[in-house]
């Protein structure tokens, strides 16, 4: 088995979190070089985790030693460049969430892919075996048609969390708990349920020290007729993040913060089906929690038997669409449409589009 060589772009918080992951998956894969503009943050990552090789600038690094696998870890401003140099370069380019700041950034990154280097969004929440054992239980049918399903994001967020610059913008951070936050949970419901169709949404600022929304809530009706009622929050003091499907046949919930295990995971089946429902969540796949390393692994074994590792960027435009489409509707008073916002829409190049309804506390960067 060949040995992946991986490159990390940034070397805050979140960096470490896949070097420990990376570390725990060797030897199929080993950091081999780190990329930060502030050297004195540089060197101390170097030394915490051992890395051979780093730079201050990223094309240097690609020309110097370019990986198999760069993971991108900056504020979300700069994911859409990094992701066009690497793409460039032909290296696969695994990037945390959002991938990019609107739809246009994300398809202009997309146009860039070849089978050599595409483009993958971290999307840790579909790659734990509960996430998994649902998606095989609701192809197979035995859980009966999807009926209606709750996504909640109930974060909280002190004012001090937005003293770094780039938070609270939309030119920076694109966005509020919709965009940075409630999007894993977004994201893992749509895996399980499919395409959303329309939209109709409110946002606000309530209380942070921000130039993005604090709040939000929207009604999605999805392709098959289900109704996802979503919240995203920083203003709510008891955090949970909360995932409830209701099929005709069962109702399989979701209660966890951060990431999940097996145990986050509550099974009730409907009378006359407890025996099939049981027997189905029973043989399906567990062990596994949720987050970066199952990722990772999916990602590997893609690579490995020459297939487009997951998530890819058609995968992560679905879920961007819809918070593009929750800003949409919030800031027009209307429903929106999935394939509604294209280029002639404001909302499309900005998720603000031509401004939000409140006045600005942090101005442009």
């Amino acid at each position: 088995m060949r040995t992946r060589e991986v490159a990390l772009v940034g070397t805050g918080g979140i960096a470490g979190v896949h070097a420990a992951d990376i570390g725990r998956l060797a030897p199929r894969v080993r950091v081999t070089a780190a990329v930060d503009p502030d050297a004195s943050r540089l060197g101390e990552f170097r030394e915490r985790w051992s890395v051979p090789n780093t730079y201050t600038d990223l094309s240097t690094m690609l020309d110097t030693a370019p990986p198999d696998l760069v993971i991108v870890c900056t504020p979300p401003h700069r994911h859409a460049g990094i992701a066009l140099a690497c793409l460039g370069r032909g290296v696969h380019t695994w990037c945390e969430k959002p991938p990019a700041l609107s739809l246009a950034e994300l398809d202009a990154v997309a146009a860039a892919e070849t089978p050599d280097a595409r483009l993958i969004t971290v999307s840790q929440h579909r790659f734990g075996s509960g996430a998994e054992r649902l998606r095989r239980m609701a192809a197979s049918g035995v859980l009966g048609p999807s009926m209606a399903a709750l996504c909640l994001t109930l974060w909280h967020r002190p004012d001090s969390y937005f003293d770094l610059d780039w938070r609270g913008r939309w030119d920076t951070e694109g966005g509020g708990p919709t965009m940075g936050h409630g999007i894993h949970q977004m994201d893992l419901a749509l895996s399980v349920l499919g395409p959303w169709r329309e939209v109709t949404a409110v946002a606000a600022r309530r209380a942070r020290p921000t130039d993005t929304e604090d709040f939000s809530a929207a009604l999605v009706t999805l392709d098959d007729g289900t109704v996802v009622t979503v919240v995203n929050s920083l203003l709510s003091p008891r955090e949970t993040s909360h995932l409830r499907f209701d099929f005709a046949n069962a109702t399989v919930e979701l209660t966890h913060l951060y990431g999940y295990g097996d145990d986050d995971w509550l099974l009730t089946p409907a009378e006359g089906h407890a025996e099939a429902v049981q027997a189905a969540w029973d043989a399906g796949p567990a062990g596994r929690p949720s987050g970066h390393a199952a990722q990772l692994t999916a990602i590997l074994d893609a690579l490995d038997d020459g297939r487009p590792p997951p998530v890819t960027a058609a995968d992560a435009r679905v879920t961007l669409e819809l918070i593009t489409a929750v800003y949409a509707s919030a800031f027009t008073g209307a429903p929106v449409r999935r394939g509604e916002i294209g280029p002639r829409s404001p909302f499309y190049r900005r998720m603000d589009g031509a401004g939000a309804p409140w006045p600005p506390r942090r101005g442009p960067r």
